[in-house]
């Protein structure tokens, strides 16, 4: 595990903390496996924030526009 896999883990759990550990080892996986959408994804919340929007109302719109590209990647 690079320190940069370690870091987002532990930032990762930092967030989940009410969360189930399986549930966020399964966020750690999805986020591991494909760290380029996950980075995009954040940006376009954060641009979204800055825009006036609230971080439930901008990481909805986010994942809507990304639900192609989440569906493959989420396991069912």
């Amino acid at each position: 595990m690079s320190i940069k896999d370690f870091l987002l883990e532990k930032m990762i759990r930092s967030k989940m903390k009410d969360v189930p550990q399986a549930e966020q080892d399964k966020m750690i996986s999805l986020v591991s496996q494909n760290p380029e959408l996950f980075k995009k994804i954040a940006m376009e919340v954060q641009e979204k924030m800055k825009s006036g929007k609230d971080q439930m109302t901008a990481s909805m719109e986010v994942m809507q526009n990304h639900k192609e590209e989440l569906s493959k990647i989420v396991p069912k």
